[in-house]
């Protein structure tokens, strides 16, 4: 039994225009549209948000940490000047102080007959050099147990 429509009501209704107990098909579509949208939006944010640091990702150690400290003050802050100074100094390379000063201590130290120290920060490069046995040395050594 379909109701009669209110006689000042028009004869012809839109399609978006549901019965009463159906399913509002145009507020499920605008709903997941909107979802999607804000979704979308803020990717497109935060992936721009982050450009500055991904482009500083292959500069300096140093660089790249101050670059990432002013991304992340201007993403708490909503202060866009920190991240225009962070693209700044993103797109700047600084030069490399440290390694020829490293270079002119270690020289300096070889001079002197100090043993250079190592740098907790590079990578050990110890060359391993087998010794020969020594004569005699075959003897077998006695283990001491722990028991």
């Amino acid at each position: 039994m379909s109701e009669p429509l209110h006689p000042a009501a028009p004869h012809h209704l839109p399609s978006f225009i549901t019965a009463p107990g159906d399913t509002d098909v145009l507020m499920l579509v605008v709903g997941i549209v909107l979802i999607g949208a804000v979704l979308a939006v803020g990717n497109f944010y935060l992936h721009l948000h982050t450009m500055p640091e991904r482009m500083a990702h292959k500069s300096q150690k140093l660089q790249f940490e101050i670059v990432a400290v002013l991304g992340l003050l201007a993403l708490f802050t909503h202060n866009h000047l920190f991240w225009v100074i962070g693209l700044f100094l993103a797109m700047i390379d600084l030069p490399d102080f440290t390694t020829p000063l490293h270079k002119i201590a270690g020289s300096v130290e070889k001079m002197a007959g100090v043993a250079p120290e190592s740098d907790p920060t590079e990578p050990r490069t110890e060359a391993v050099v087998a010794q020969p046995p020594v004569a005699g040395d075959t003897a077998k050594r006695e283990v001491t147990s722990h028991a």
